[in-house]
């Protein structure tokens, strides 16, 4: 089959115009850049990287404490350079959608395989650093279809006589995981 010079061209530019259309979508003025035309938001993935340190984890790290025992109360750290042995940098990074974006470093330093300073900058509390990774939730619960009145309608629950809830459907026996002869 021969392509007539004008399907050659027109299959040559057709890639340039889509690429170039896709660039073009952030221009538009009524939409947001993270969204298509204002209308759709893509799914971004959570990104968390590193060690979570906090004020509690690092009141343990004390002078005089050696290598083996830091890895276990700070785990392995990020970067461990063997340029620099005596110091080991744990960085943690958080990136998650609608939540801004954290960074933390801390630094330990080592001297005769024992910790003789670290340096950090403010830490946040256990309680904090939830707080600061929750999402925000931006909806409200949606009302419950049922009236208060056809609630109080349903039919209650079948109780045994000891008050526990009587099992709903097809009760079945399992035969042991092992038998007892070999």
């Amino acid at each position: 089959m021969t392509q007539t010079p004008f399907r050659r061209v027109l299959l040559a530019l057709a890639p340039v115009v889509l690429l170039t259309a896709c660039g073009s979508t952030g221009n538009v003025s009524w939409s947001k850049p993270e969204t298509l035309f204002g209308l759709l938001q893509p799914y971004r993935v959570d990104v968390v990287q590193g060690n979570v340190v906090t004020q509690e984890v690092m009141a343990l790290i004390q002078p005089g404490l050696g290598r083996a025992q830091v890895r276990e109360i700070l785990g392995t750290p990020l970067l461990a350079d063997p340029f620099h042995a005596n110091r080991w940098d744990y960085v943690f990074t958080i990136r998650r959608q609608g939540v801004p974006d954290q960074k933390r470093n801390i630094t330990v330093f080592f001297e005769n395989d024992v910790v003789a300073r670290f340096d950090t900058a403010e830490l946040p509390s256990e309680n904090e650093f939830v707080a600061s990774i929750a999402k925000p939730l931006d909806r409200k619960d949606p009302p419950a279809n049922l009236t208060p009145e056809q609630i109080a309608k349903l039919p209650a629950p079948a109780q045994t006589q000891s008050g526990a809830q009587t099992p709903q459907g097809a009760v079945r026996s399992y035969p042991p995981l092992e038998s007892g002869t070999r």
